[in-house]
């Protein structure tokens, strides 16, 4: 059997993502990571390489998966027209850095199709272009190099991105420390931890306030 990803033609039928409910996404959208990762264990955060590649940049949303030839955004270009406004496109790009999978075109198709950002296991460019887009973008890392369109590539699948599985319909966030993954599954659980770990968080940082110079503690 070939280990090879099998070209699928542009017309595939595409398969049936979850739906995210929309109340459960907004309330993870107001997570800092570092508190959903923490809530799953620590387990789930993306290699931290990827991050922001403009100052400011959150994103939070439906997973639609991509896993592309190195340095190649055909299938990038493919799944821009499968997906729905609110998703974010997670690729595998197999790590490289030698070439930008998206740039500030390809930015522009995205959020006029309402995509809510990208996560890249490769490069991107025109970081300047997508910032005043006020499109997010994460990613390894920026090059001016642009990309082939060859091929080949496969849509919507699990994936694995900087370390972390991603299935479609997963929930992605991410803030200025990087980004994780929400199994659809265990979201409202990963919430509900998440919320009970700020609350005690807020606890100690209001005992912290307090202690009196010089204390040890």
């Amino acid at each position: 059997m070939s280990l090879l990803p099998v070209t699928a033609p542009a017309e595939a039928p595409t398969p049936t993502i979850p739906e995210v409910d929309a109340d459960l996404l907004a309330a993870l959208a107001e997570v800092p990571a570092a508190n959903l990762g923490d809530a799953m264990g620590r387990f789930n955060v993306l290699d931290s390489r990827i991050q922001a590649i403009w100052p400011g940049a959150r994103l939070a949303g439906r997973a639609r998966t991509v896993w592309t030839r190195a340095g190649d955004n055909l299938f990038v270009h493919q799944a821009i027209e499968r997906a729905e406004p609110g998703d974010v496109l997670v690729v595998n790009g197999f790590a490289d850095e030698s070439r930008a999978l998206i740039g500030e075109l390809i930015g522009v198709k995205a959020k006029a199709r309402g995509i809510a950002g990208f996560v890249l296991d490769g490069a991107a460019r025109d970081a300047a272009d997508l910032a005043a887009l006020g499109l997010p973008v994460f990613a390894r890392a920026l090059t001016p190099a642009g990309p082939y369109k060859d091929g080949p590539g496969v849509l919507d699948t699990t994936i694995a991105v900087g370390g972390v599985a991603v299935t479609p319909g997963d929930i992605i966030v991410g803030d200025s420390d990087g980004v994780v993954v929400v199994p659809l599954s265990e979201a409202a659980g990963v919430l509900d931890g998440a919320r009970a770990l700020q609350e005690r968080e807020a606890v100690k940082r209001a005992a912290n306030r307090q202690v009196p110079a010089g204390d040890p503690r």
